[in-house]
C-alpha cells in the first residue's frame, strides 16, 4: 500500500461552471472523485450553493429538485445525493454550504459582538467565513472536492469565487487546483463546434484572478485535436488538460470517459499526489455499467407522483430504480405519471395495465393524493408490484382504510382536517410547529423489522437505519383495525411508537416505508427494497411473458 498523505496536507480542487446551467458539474465532480478514490486517496466532497435560502428544505420541488437528506438530518442540494452514489460515502451538514448559512453564521457572530469595532463587510468577512467551511471538511481527507453551484457570471457566486480565489492564495498552487466546465455547443447551420463560449467564461473567470487548470468540455459532438488545441492556447491551459465530456447513456459511464483520457492521472501529478495512490481497478464499475447499458432484460416502471413534470423532483428515486436492476441485470424503464391523471378506478387500471410495477414517491400537500389513492387500489387490486414512499406508504394507508376496512372517509389530517377517521396524523412533537424549514423528523433513525416478514427478509437483518423527512405518522388509533383485515406492520420504531413500514403479505409485493430509501442505494450497493422491488417487477413480467400451455 503506497504511504498516507499527511493530515495537513490535504489537497482541494474546485469545480466551477460557466455559460448555461445543468451541464453537470456534480456529475463531473463525483466521477473525478470516484477515480480518486479508486487509487487509494481518501476523498471527500462540498457543495457551496450561492442562493440565500439557509437550506433548500423550503423550496419547491419544480424549482430546485429534490431535497437531499443525510445521516445528521440536513437538508441538502441533489449534487450531495450523486457525491454519495459515486463516492460510496455517507456525507453531513458540512457538506453543503449555502449563501443563507454563510450570511446567518456571520450575522449571528455580529450580533454576539464578535467582530466589536469592524465594518462586516463581504471581504474579509464572507470569504472567511466561506474558507473556515471548505477547511473544516479537511481533516483526515486527501483530497477536498468544493463545487461552488451556479454558473460563473452570476452575482450570486461572486463571494464564492473570490474566496477560493483567496483560498489558492493561502494554501498554496501545489495544494489547489481550479477545474472549469463550460459549453462547446454545436451549430447545425456551420456544421462545426463553437468555442467562442468556453474562451468567454474562462475569460471571465480570469477576470476574478481565477485561471482554471483543466477544462472540463461538455459537448454533444467529439471534440477533433484541432479544436482541443484552439481551446487550450486561447484559455492558456495545456493542450492535455481539456477534457471531453460527451453526452452518454448512463451518468456511470463518466468516470471511465475520464479515466479514458487520463484526467485523474492529470490531477494527481498537479497536485504531487503519485507517491500516495496506486494503479486504479475499475472492473467492478465496468460490470455494472455493462448491466445498465446492456441488460438481459427490461421492466417498465410507473411513478406516480406530484412533481412528475420535473424529473429532477426525485433524482435518488430514479437512481435507486436503477440500482435495483442493476442488482437483477435488468434495465429499467421509467414512466413520469402524473398522479392527477388518474380520476377514477377504471382510468386507473387502464393507464397501469402493460406496467410491471408501480412506486408511489413521497410529496407535500393535498394535490394529486386522489389519483395516488386509485393508482394503490388498480395496483392491491390486480397484483401489480408496488413500493410506497412516505407520502406513498401513508396513501397506501388510507386506501387499505377506505376500501378494505371499510373507512369510506379515511383521509390523512394533513389533507382533511375534520376527517372522522385521520389514520394519517401528526406526530406528538410536531403539533406546534409553525417554522417550517428543518422541524420535520430528519435524518437517520432505526427500524425494527418483524421476523419472517417480506422486508426482514429483503434486507436480511432485524434492525436497519434509513433516512427520513416527514410531519404526519400512521396513528397507533388504527394499528389493530388494519392488522385486523390483513395488513401487516412490518417495521416499528425501537419503542414502537412509529409504524415504518406496511406490507400485504398474500401479494406479490406491496411494500410502504415512512422513510427515504432511495437517499442510501448507491450503483455499487443497491438498496435492498429497490432491489427486492424490481424482482418481483421482474418476476411479474416473465410471468405475464410466458406462453400460455
Amino acid at each position: 500500500m503506497p504511504p498516507v498523505p499527511k493530515a495537513n496536507h490535504t489537497k482541494f480542487i474546485f469545480i466551477t461552471g460557466g455559460v448555461v446551467s445543468s451541464l453537470g458539474k456534480g456529475i463531473a465532480a463525483a466521477s473525478l472523485g470516484r477515480l480518486l478514490i479508486e487509487r487509494g486517496l481518501r476523498v471527500t466532497m462540498m457543495k457551496l450553493d450561492p442562493y440565500l435560502n439557509v437550506d433548500p428544505g423550503t423550496m419547491s420541488p419544480f424549482q430546485h429538485g429534490e431535497v437531499f437528506v443525510t445521516d445528521d438530518g440536513a437538508e441538502t442540494d441533489l449534487d450531495l445525493g450523486h457525491y454519495e452514489r459515486f463516492l460510496d460515502r455517507a456525507l453531513s451538514q458540512a457538506n453543503n454550504i449555502t449563501t443563507g448559512r454563510i450570511y446567518l453564521n456571520v450575522i449571528t457572530k455580529e450580533r454576539r459582538g464578535e467582530y466589536l469595532g469592524s465594518t462586516v463587510q463581504v471581504i474579509p468577512h464572507i470569504t472567511d467565513e466561506i474558507k473556515a467551511a471548505v477547511k473544516r471538511i479537511a481533516p483526515e481527507n486527501d483530497v477536498v472536492l468544493v463545487e461552488i453551484g451556479g454558473t460563473v457570471g452570476d452575482i450570486e457566486s461572486l463571494p464564492f469565487l473570490e474566496a477560493i480565489r483567496q483560498f489558492r492564495r493561502e494554501v498554496g498552487k501545489e495544494n489547489a487546483m481550479f477545474v472549469h466546465l463550460t459549453l462547446v455547443p454545436y451549430i447545425a447551420a456551420a456544421g462545426e463546434v463553437k468555442t467562442k463560449p468556453t474562451q468567454h467564461s474562462v475569460r471571465e473567470l480570469m477576470e476574478i484572478g481565477i485561471q482554471p487548470d483543466v477544462l472540463i468540455c461538455r459537448t454533444e459532438r467529439p471534440l477533433t485535436e484541432d479544436v482541443k488545441r484552439k481551446i487550450a492556447l486561447f484559455c492558456n491551459v495545456d493542450f492535455g488538460n481539456v477534457i471531453e465530456s460527451p453526452d452518454v447513456a448512463s451518468i456511470y459511464q463518466i468516470p471511465l470517459v475520464f479515466e479514458q483520457q487520463g484526467f485523474a492521472e492529470r490531477v494527481v501529478e498537479r497536485l504531487k499526489l503519485s507517491e500516495y495512490t496506486h494503479a486504479p481497478d475499475l472492473g467492478a464499475w465496468r460490470a455494472l455499467v455493462q448491466r445498465i447499458t446492456h441488460p438481459r432484460r427490461r421492466v417498465r416502471i410507473a411513478v406516480v407522483g406530484k412533481y412528475t413534470d420535473y424529473a429532477d423532483s426525485y433524482k435518488s428515486v430514479q437512481e435507486a430504480l436503477i440500482h435495483g436492476g442493476i442488482a437483477h441485470d435488468v434495465g429499467v424503464d421509467i414512466t413520469w405519471c402524473s398522479s392527477d391523471a388518474f380520476t377514477d378506478a377504471a382510468a386507473a387500471r387502464a393507464q397501469l395495465a402493460g406496467f410491471d410495477g408501480l412506486l408511489v414517491p413521497g410529496g407535500f400537500g393535498i394535490r394529486g393524493v386522489e389519483g395516488m389513492v386509485e393508482a394503490i387500489r388498480a395496483a392491491r387490486e390486480t397484483g401489480l408490484p408496488f413500493f410506497g414512499i412516505c407520502l406513498g406508504m401513508q396513501v397506501a394507508i388510507i386506501e387499505y382504510a377506505r376500501h378494505v376496512v371499510g373507512l369510506d372517509d379515511s383521509h390523512s389530517s394533513e389533507f382533511a382536517p375534520e376527517c372522522s377517521n385521520p389514520v394519517i396524523a401528526l406526530m406528538d412533537a410536531q403539533r406546534e410547529v409553525t417554522d417550517k424549514g428543518g422541524t420535520m423528523r430528519l435524518g437517520a433513525y432505526a427500524c425494527r423489522l418483524a421476523p419472517g416478514s417480506r422486508a426482514s427478509a429483503a434486507y436480511g437483518a432485524s434492525e436497519v437505519s434509513e433516512r427520513h423527512r416527514h410531519r404526519y405518522e400512521v396513528s397507533n388509533k388504527y394499528r389493530d383495525t388494519l392488522i385486523a383485515h390483513g395488513m401487516r406492520l412490518s417495521g416499528l420504531s425501537p419503542d414502537h411508537s412509529l409504524v415504518e413500514m406496511i406490507e400485504l403479505p398474500d401479494h406479490p409485493w406491496f411494500v410502504g416505508c415512512q422513510f427515504h430509501p432511495e437517499l442510501q442505494s448507491r450503483p455499487t450497493r443497491p438498496h435492498p427494497l429497490f432491489a427486492g422491488f424490481i424482482g418481483a417487477c421482474a418476476t411479474r413480467a416473465d410471468e405475464l411473458a410466458a406462453p400460455v400451455r
